[in-house]
């Protein structure tokens, strides 16, 4: 039988210990691999691979020796509980060694957890786990986990308090990242709140979010587009005295203003823009582009936009005669003194 993408997550988290077998498949290794690891660990316990009632056997083995399928789903575990069969990196080359054993599987035998890669619809695992009465098969496909996957799997791990703000920083934050560097945010976020009862919020999220930019190029950004000119000339210096390099401070501030651009030009406004910025912005730091968007509008923002331009086709150009670290400042004060007017 087919599961749909909503019905799968919920199969995955409360899978059925009497079933043949399910395959899962799609593009995104990383995310079959997150998605097999949750069901069989609900299938098996903590302690199934401990107590051997779990088994890996790799497709490719699988092929070479299809009796070794067979001889596992038909093992009698020394422990007692489900026992699972797992098949890694199956695709239709592997289909000959494979079926066989799933066709004659009974009642009291290993379920059969198979991954694969993507597979066509004429693929003839696929096709036998579509059909099967007893059986599942779930696409895999690359979208972000949803708010409620993110609040599920953070209440699995033992975090219940859960602010709405950072639930939607953390669903901001699962476009931006890939499944595994975002499974390894939600574990140090349920880390740095262990022994903490307070709802978790956008602060938390952001101090363990992965670091974007660097601290001190983060805060120049920031006097410049709130106006704070005379800041811009010591941090300039410890700036260069750290080794950045101006065409890298010109590439943060066109970044940094096409972001306040987006955030101001959004369809439902600056609050509606925000949520939208990528990468998502976090905590503090989230109110403070809104702030700042809110401060230099569309037209100042365009504006800025066309200075930093002009900027850097100075610091690339062949004539070009005065130092770029001076290029730079300049473009810095005359961008923080547009943005008082």
């Amino acid at each position: 039988m087919k599961l749909s993408p909503r019905d799968a997550n919920g199969y995955f988290a409360r899978p059925d210990t009497d079933r043949m077998g399910l395959l899962i498949y799609g593009m995104d290794a990383m995310r079959i691999a997150l998605k097999r690891q949750e069901v069989i660990a609900a299938l098996v316990g903590p302690k199934g691979e401990e107590e051997m009632r779990l088994t890996r056997l790799p497709a490719a083995e699988v092929r070479r020796d299809p009796a070794i399928l067979t001889d596992a789903i038909k093992a009698v575990g020394f422990f007692p509980g489900p026992r699972v069969v797992f098949v890694e990196d199956a695709n239709e080359t592997h289909a000959a060694a494979i079926l066989p054993a799933l066709d004659d599987w009974r009642d009291g035998d290993a379920q059969v957890v198979v991954t694969a890669g993507n597979l066509k619809k004429t693929s003839s695992i696929r096709k036998h786990f579509e059909n099967h009465k007893n059986a599942y098969a779930a696409a895999i496909y690359d979208n972000p986990p949803t708010r409620g996957e993110i609040e599920a799997e953070l209440q699995r791990a033992g975090l219940k308090n859960l602010g709405q703000e950072a639930l939607r920083d953390l669903t901001a934050l699962a476009t931006a990242l890939d499944p595994g560097d975002f499974r390894q945010t939600l574990e140090k976020l349920v880390l740095y709140k262990h022994g903490d009862d307070t709802p978790a919020t956008p602060e938390d999220v952001a101090a363990i979010a992965p670091v974007t930019i660097e601290a001190e190029v983060d805060d120049m950004l920031d006097i410049v587009a709130e106006s704070r000119t005379a800041e811009i000339g010591p941090l300039m210096q410890r700036l260069r005295g750290q080794g950045i390099a101006p065409v890298t401070l010109c590439i943060g501030l066109m970044r940094h203003f096409r972001t306040l651009y987006a955030v101001a030009a959004a369809p439902g406004g600056p609050g509606e823009g925000i949520n939208k910025v990528r990468p998502p912005v976090f905590g503090p730091r989230r109110d403070r582009i809104l702030r700042q968007a809110q401060t230099w509008g569309v037209h100042k923002s365009q504006a800025a936009l066309t200075v930093i331009t002009e900027t850097d086709l100075a610091l690339r150009s062949a004539a070009q005669t005065a130092p770029a670290g001076a290029l730079v400042e300049r473009a810095m004060i005359r961008l923080a003194m547009m943005g008082r007017r």
